[in-house]
C-alpha cells in the first residue's frame, strides 16, 4: 500500500495527492506514469506523475474525476492509502538539451507538464507553458508551472482569465508572432492533443502527445493500449506515452477510447446513486 501524505483540492473535481512511494520517487523521470488501484474491487488506471521528490520519497499526482474509478481515487483522504501504486511506467519524455519548447496542457494536463517544465529549465531550455481550462476556476497549478516556465499563458474557453479561447489559438498566435519554438509537447484531453497536432503540422513543428488510451497493466502484456503510429502498431504504455502526434491515427484512437462508453456511463450512474 502507498500512504497519502497530502491531499489538496485544486478544483471541485480535481485533486492533488502526494503519495509515499520512495522506490518510485528514486527512479521516476519526467513524463512517466503510475498505475493506481484503490481497492481489490477497483480497476487500474494510469496517472501521469506531476512531481517527485527523491529526498522525501514522494510522488505527486493530479486526478480529475470523470468516472467511477477516478471518483474513488478523488474520494481518498490524507492519511489513507492506495492498494496499488505501481511505477514508474512508460518511457521518460524525450526532452531536448536546448531550444525553445512549448508545453501545452489542457485541464488535468497542467499538472502533467509540471515535471517537464522543471527538467527543461534545469537544462537551460526556454519554456513557454500554454495552459487551458473551461473557466478560471478550473485552472490548476498556475503558480507551480509558472515558476518553472519562462513564459506562462493561461487560456479560458469563456474568456474569464488570460487568453479568451482554446490553447490552440494561443499556440498559433505565438507561432505566427515568431516565438521560434523548436518542439511542442501536449498533455490533456484527446481532442485537445489532436487539435494541437493539426495546429503545429503546417509549421513543421515537432510535436509529441502523451497518449492515454485504455490500459490494464501498463507493462505491455495486455495490449489494450495499442495505437497506430505511422501505420505501425505501438503500445502506449511501453513505447510511450509520448509519441509523435503528427503520426498518430487519432481516428482509430478515438474509436477505441469509446469501446466501454456504455459500461462506464452505467458505473458512474450507479456510483452517483449510491452517493446520493
Amino acid at each position: 500500500m502507498a500512504r497519502i501524505v497530502l491531499k489538496r483540492d485544486l478544483t471541485p473535481v480535481t485533486k492533488l495527492f502526494e503519495v509515499e512511494a520512495p522506490l518510485i520517487a528514486r527512479n521516476a523521470e519526467p513524463g512517466q506514469f503510475v498505475m493506481i488501484r484503490v481497492s481489490e474491487y477497483g480497476e487500474r488506471v494510469p496517472v501521469t506523475i506531476s512531481d517527485f521528490d527523491r529526498a522525501a520519497g514522494t510522488i505527486t499526482i493530479v486526478v480529475q474525476q470523470v468516472g467511477k474509478t477516478t471518483a474513488m481515487i478523488c474520494a481518498q483522504e490524507e492519511g489513507g492509502s492506495f492498494l496499488d501504486f505501481v511505477g514508474p511506467l512508460g518511457r521518460p519524455a524525450p526532452l531536448p538539451a536546448h531550444g525553445h519548447v512549448a508545453l501545452v496542457g489542457g485541464g488535468f494536463g497542467a499538472g502533467a507538464i509540471n515535471t517537464l517544465a522543471r527538467e527543461l529549465r534545469c537544462r537551460g531550455v526556454r519554456v513557454a507553458a500554454i495552459v487551458g481550462a473551461r473557466t478560471r476556476e478550473l485552472l490548476i497549478l498556475e503558480e507551480e508551472v509558472g515558476a518553472h516556465s519562462d513564459a506562462y499563458y493561461a487560456c479560458t474557453d469563456d474568456g474569464s482569465y488570460g487568453y479568451s479561447g482554446f490553447v490552440t489559438g494561443k499556440l498559433e498566435e505565438l507561432i505566427e508572432s515568431g516565438a521560434g519554438f523548436t518542439s511542442c509537447y501536449a498533455i490533456g484531453p484527446m481532442a485537445m492533443m489532436r487539435a494541437v497536432a493539426e495546429t503545429t503540422r503546417p509549421h513543421g513543428l515537432k510535436t509529441l502527445a502523451s497518449l492515454d488510451p485504455i490500459m490494464v497493466d501498463g507493462t505491455g502484456m495486455c495490449g489494450a493500449c495499442r495505437v497506430t503510429i505511422d501505420g505501425e502498431l505501438r503500445f502506449s504504455c511501453v513505447d510511450g506515452p509520448f509519441l509523435d502526434a503528427h503520426k498518430v491515427d487519432f481516428d482509430e484512437l478515438v474509436i477505441r477510447s469509446k469501446m466501454y462508453h456504455d459500461e462506464e456511463t452505467a458505473a458512474s450512474r450507479a456510483c452517483a446513486a449510491v452517493e446520493g
